[in-house]
Formats: structure tokens, sequence, C-alpha cells
């Protein structure tokens, strides 16, 4: 199953979007699925940059926990 598209507009520096289409030709697909999967590669690349909560979470239950031995170790 599909899911809707929507459309929105921006600019691209103009040798990056000859480079685009001269790759989308290249590979015989559209411009709008080589920029469909660019987005999604970059969305899950900054997705998993960041700690998970519960990571952070423990993170902070140690640092105020042991504050003291890390206090210690940095001396």
């Amino acid at each position: 199953m599909n899911k809707p598209l929507e459309k929105f507009a921006t600019q691209l520096d103009s040798a990056l979007l000859a480079d685009l289409r001269g790759l989308a030709k290249a590979e015989g697909r559209q411009i709008q699925s080589l920029v469909e999967e660019a987005v999604s590669k970059l969305i899950a690349e900054r997705r998993d940059q960041q700690p998970r909560k519960e990571v952070m979470d423990a993170y902070e239950r140690a640092r105020t926990r042991y504050a003291s031995v890390f206090k210690k170790l940095a001396e």
C-alpha cells in the first residue's frame, strides 16, 4: 500500500541539482525517489545519534549516586 505523498518546494545549488538529475537518469529513477531516500537516511542517522531516554536516565541516576566516586577518580 502506497503512503499518500505531499508536495513541498525547496531550492538546491544548481550544480547539486544537476548532479541529482544525472544520478536519477543514470539509475533510471525519479528525482523524487532519490530525495525521499536521502531524507529518510538523514533522519534515521540523526535519530540514531540521540541517546535513548532510558540510557540517559540510567546515566543520571549513576552520576547522582556515585558523584563522590567520580570526583575522586577525576583527582
